[in-house]
């Protein structure tokens, strides 16, 4: 017997009573009990996205030079390197910024090696006669978004934003001592300074320049230990100079001389010490929901002054541990290093939200996997239920220890993964407790350990080939490319590995339970097995025997097949007419939205804080909001959204944004998109009154991108990209439902050019370069020199500038004077009115190319009821779809259009590309498509394989169709999107659905053969019979899929894939009970002769 057994049946009968069993069984519960406790928690997948700016600075050169001098040929030379995805460049006056983005999994280290090798062994590619700067490098990744931040405000009118900073810094160092911290930093303050404030007519007076000031200043800072000398046999050091050490050191110091008297610093300049000029701000407020502590502590007060701390962690760190421990060390530092009359409000905390996330998944691990449990009790008994769970149990502890070693963390990705394959984890399991539950039954005086073996082995064969499928469904998707790949990694790689276990647990482990505890037959049970095999046998005869009758059979199996096919149709048409809604991914219901504000370009930053905290005012109005950051001029702690988007280079005074806290999810009845929405329209309007742009921008739900709605615009000419843009971009605002409408052309903005008289200047023997230089230091100020001395962890620079009040008018920039270098007037001050003309143009706009083509974007959102940016663009596409282009100089003919890849020839004609979430949808559908295919390709040869006939599989995978007629429906009952975690749903029901249509035909072919000498049975009798005796395994196993989704159903990103399982497998199975039969038996009938010979 033992050799006539397979494999399966071979394994079962080595452990079903080996000593080893419940060995291997406690180590696999200790390895999940070890990865539980070792694995770190984030709430989101950490995804290898190297990004890195390259900044090379090009004083004084047009933004026109800046691109062709610096950004043209520096992305060809770094476009060049392996592993880049993309590379975009921004020409500013005067500033080049080369972003190169890798591609998702190169990693980090690999990444930032290749850059800093191309950019320092390519340096000859800049002329060093251009005057062009060192490129600077700072790369960006995952591991740079901080996890917590602190708010420190203050409702003490004493205190300012100046204070707070001194308190942010004098912290960061103990901050820093947290085990697992990567970077500190404090947002917002206006920084440390010595200001030297010149006096133009003092200065004038005594016959100084501020290139003397300047000179003075860095001459004087020095000091150098001389060496040593030997005086009263002593070694004494002798140390030359002094440093400059306070603002005192700074008034002392000697400019000139006039009339055989020293000219002080002081006698020119006032001199100050303390905060410099702000040019960024940052507030706090509170909302209508802020907490009782924060409450009393504003006093009646909505709008604080505050500096943000942000904290990031290092990479393979536990998020959950690093702030709690930050969150620790500040509790402890109150009443030391942050005084009384300081506050600190956590205004994000990603370590809670990844720890709660964790356990409120685990917790729904525990329940789903007690709920298929209770269904194995109801369905086979009290100790099947118990070999079930532990199996079960033992598969998920297995695998949670080999999704830590594969390298993932706990995070909801990987977490939803197990609850999801908990459905087809007991799958195995069940199959073969069932089966020797029902030999058991059916042959009770036999010993279990004569019976175990073959109740195994009969299911084995089916069973290792159906847990085949199920991973050759899932395991295609792993390789999908793209952000949205390594995002959704834990969902085919943690269930393979799943399957794989919970296969080996099947035979290993459940035939040693199986020998311990079925030890008897109860006979009430006995008796209510053969009335529910009875009854199913008469249900399935009633319904296919018509279907098999030689006379009349084939119109009955036509009108199913019909049948069948209408509601594949009907189904397939539901998104056609919007009753199903496509989309990326669902917004999450997350704690936090964010409002972006671009106001016009020359904005002074006063301007757009108090356009900022006039929209958080309104905020502050909505009962969700507990709390409000605003940063004008600076930029906010970056989430991964930010990092994508770039968000921390929006440091211009005519940028800002707010942070929005909401409170928990659980104490409030709408979700955060629904706020979000709520509040967009209001937001906008007080933007618009002011002439600015806001954008209510929320957490992207998956892979983040420049926009929801991007459209690129490519031509020969840039004034003719613009006029182009400004044609979309009226579609766009023409367009139902489309929202956050922008574009990357600034509006038109002054400049002053103070034009030089060459031939006046040369005859006063003044150089352009000195006017120039005097110029700038009078008004932006340069730091010439630190001061020493203290404890400070940050320079305390030396400034020269003119004071503020006298920056605003271009007369006092005149009246400074320069001092003639040569000439008659050698050594005679000029002032600069006499040597320069006054002409006021605008500012040039910026420039922008990607992937070595200059482009202009044009950018949206929407809105409205289907909140699907693809309808949106293609409502707008009905709108540019070969627009005219006349009327506009340069342009004519129509707008050329692109969907995947930018235009063949960008030069010639002007050309729309596609981009945003349309992009990363069709690459991730594109690339998910391509896995389900290959997916059914590798089904079709496991099962060729398995069956050795070429047209079995094809029977035998006839149901993958089914599933659309109930994945379809489901999403328009309950009114869900079907997004990229539905179509995972369907992929994983190819497999799932296979293993059902495996276990029938199996079946069928056993009872036609025979077994033990006995005769085949009919072969219209063997389809009945096996859908009758298996409809109760493939009944629990499907299930016990759809209670495992029941868990995930209520997650906003993952409802559709819960959807697709649910109601797929509902759906589809009911089917393939009756269709699987019904086809095999048409297919196959006239094989019957063959199939018995075999016998």
């Amino acid at each position: 017997m033992a050799d006539r057994l397979g494999i399966s049946g071979r394994i079962a009968a080595t452990f079903q009573r080996n000593a080893l069993t419940p060995l291997i069984a406690l180590v696999l519960l200790l390895a999940g009990v070890f990865a539980t406790l070792i694995t770190p928690k984030e709430e989101e997948p950490q995804i290898d996205v190297t990004m890195a700016n390259v900044l090379v600075p090009f004083p004084g050169a047009s933004a026109r030079d800046v691109d062709a001098l610096v950004a043209r040929p520096a992305e060809q030379v770094l476009s060049r390197m392996a592993g880049v995805d993309h590379v975009y460049t921004v020409s500013r006056p005067g500033m080049a910024v080369i972003t190169v983005q890798f591609k998702v999994g190169v990693p980090n280290q690999t990444a930032l090696v290749r850059l800093y090798d191309t950019v320092h062994s390519n340096s000859d590619w800049l002329s060093p006669q251009l005057g062009v700067g060192t490129p600077l490098i700072k790369p960006k990744g995952i591991d740079d978004v901080p996890i917590i931040s602190f708010t420190l405000w203050t409702p003490d009118p004493a205190r300012a934003g100046f204070d707070l900073q001194q308190v942010a810094r004098a912290t960061e160092t103990e901050l820093k001592r947290i085990a697992g911290t990567r970077d500190v930093t404090t947002v917002g303050g206006p920084g440390h300074v010595i200001r030297v404030q010149m006096d133009t007519e003092r200065m004038n007076a005594h016959g100084v320049t501020a290139q003397d000031l300047r000179a003075a200043l860095q001459l004087a800072n020095a000091s150098q230990p001389a060496g040593s000398l030997v005086a009263g046999n002593r070694d004494v050091l002798v140390q030359t100079g002094t440093y400059i050490e306070s603002a005192e050191d700074v008034r002392r110091l000697v400019v000139g001389v006039q009339d055989a008297r020293p000219v002080y610093l002081r006698d020119v300049a006032q001199v100050e010490d303390g905060p410099d000029q702000p040019t960024r701000y940052v507030w706090f407020g509170t909302g209508a929901a802020a907490p009782e502590r924060v409450v009393q502590a504003a006093a009646g007060q909505k709008l604080f002054p505050a500096v943000t701390l942000a904290i990031s962690k290092k990479p393979g760190a536990n998020a959950a541990d690093v702030a709690q421990a930050a969150l620790a060390r500040m509790d402890a530092l109150h009443g030391s290093l942050i005084p009384e009359g300081v506050e600190v409000s956590v205004t994000r905390d990603y370590g809670k939200t990844a720890n709660d996330k964790a356990n409120q998944l685990i917790g729904k691990l525990v329940f789903a996997t007690a709920a298929v449990v209770a269904l194995v009790f109801f369905a086979l008994g009290r100790r099947e239920a118990v070999i079930v769970g532990i199996a079960v149990s033992l598969t998920l502890a297995a695998t949670l220890f080999a999704s830590w070693a594969w390298g993932f963390t706990l995070n909801r990705v990987s977490l939803f993964a197990l609850i999801f394959s908990i459905g087809i984890l007991v799958d195995d399991a069940i199959v073969v407790v069932e089966n020797i539950h029902r030999w058991h039954t059916l042959e009770p005086d036999t010993p279990l350990w004569k019976l175990i073996p073959r109740a195994v082995d009969e299911v084995g064969g089916p069973t290792i080939l159906a847990t085949f499928t199920v991973i050759a469904a899932l395991l295609p998707m792993a390789f999908v490319t793209g952000l949205m790949g390594p995002y959704m990694s834990p969902i085919p790689i943690n269930a393979s590995m799943g399957m794989f276990i919970s296969l080996a647990v099947a035979f290993v482990v459940t035939p040693w339970l199986a020998q311990k505890l079925l030890k008897s037959v109860d006979a009430h049970h006995h008796e209510g097995e053969d009335k529910l095999t009875r009854r199913l046998d008469g249900l399935f005869r009633r319904v296919m025997a018509p279907m098999l009758d030689a006379q009349t059979g084939g119109r009955a199996r036509l009108r199913l097949w019909l049948a069948v096919l209408a509601l594949i149709v009907v189904s397939v048409a539901l998104p056609a007419v919007q009753l199903v809604v496509m989309k990326m991914l669902p917004f999450d219901n997350k704690s936090e939205f964010q409002v972006v504000l671009d106001m016009p370009v020359g904005t002074p930053v006063e301007e757009t804080s108090r356009v900022l905290n006039e929209i958080g005012a309104h905020l502050a109005t909505v009962p969700e909001v507990t709390d409000w950051q605003s940063y004008a001029g600076a930029a906010a702690p970056i989430n991964f959204n930010g990092l994508v988007r770039q968000y921390y280079l929006r440091s211009n005074p005519e940028m800002g944004d707010i942070q929005v806290n909401l409170v928990d999810k659980k104490a409030r009845h709408r979700k955060s998109h629904d706020i979000a929405a709520s509040v967009r329209e209001a937001v906008a309007e007080i933007a618009r009154r002011s002439g600015g742009n806001a954008k209510v921008v929320e957490v992207p739900p998956g892979p983040p991108v420049l926009s929801p709605i991007v459209a690129e615009i490519y031509g020969p000419d840039y004034d003719g990209q613009v006029a182009v843009a400004k044609k979309v971009r009226a579609a766009f605002e023409g367009t139902a439902d489309i929202v956050g409408v922008d574009d990357t052309v600034d509006e038109a903005a002054p400049k002053l050019v103070l034009r030089v008289d060459q031939a006046k200047a040369a005859r006063m023997g003044v150089a352009q370069a000195d006017i120039v230089e005097v110029v700038r230091l009078g008004l932006s100020g340069e730091n010439v020199t630190p001061a020493h001395g203290g404890d400070n962890k940050y320079e305390i620079p030396v400034r020269i500038q003119l004071p503020s009040v006298r920056q605003s008018d271009v007369a006092n920039l005149l009246a400074m004077k320069v001092r003639a270098r040569e000439g008659q007037n050698a050594g005679r001050l000029i002032p600069i009115s006499e040597l320069v003309q006054v002409s006021e143009t605008t500012r040039e706009q910026v420039l922008y190319r990607k992937d070595l083509l200059p482009v202009v974007y044009v950018t949206g959102d929407m809105g409205g009821k289907l909140d699907s940016p693809l309808y949106g663009m293609f409502d707008i596409r009905s709108k540019v779809k070969d627009m005219a282009l006349a009327g506009a100089p340069g342009l004519g003919g129509t707008l050329g259009e692109w969907f995947i890849r930018q235009p063949a020839d960008a030069y010639g004609g002007y050309q729309l590309k596609w981009d945003g979430e349309w992009q990363i949808t069709y690459e991730t559908f594109r690339d998910m498509g391509a896995a389900y295919a290959v997916g059914l390709v590798l089904i079709y040869l496991l099962v060729v394989a398995q069956f050795r006939s070429y047209l079995a599989p094809l029977i035998i995978m006839a149901p993958i169709p089914l599933t659309i007629i109930g994945v379809m429906p489901g999403h328009a009952l309950l009114g869900a999107q079907f997004t990229a975690t539905s179509m995972i749903g369907m992929i994983a029901l190819a497999g799932i659905i296979v293993r059902n249509s495996i276990l029938l035909v199996d079946f069928v072919n056993q009872q036609v053969r025979g077994e033990d000498g006995k005769p085949g049975m009919d072969f219209g009798e063997a389809v009945i019979r096996a859908a009758a005796v298996r409809a109760k395994p493939i009944g629990l196993t499907g299930l016990a899929a759809m209670i495992g989704a029941l868990f995930i159903l209520d997650d906003p990103i993952f409802n559709g894939l819960a959807i697709s399982l649910i109601f797929g497998i509902f759906i589809s199975t009911l089917l393939t009970l009756i269709v699987i039969p019904v086809l095999y038996y048409a297919a196959m009938r006239t094989r019957l002769d063959r199939l018995k010979e075999e016998t």
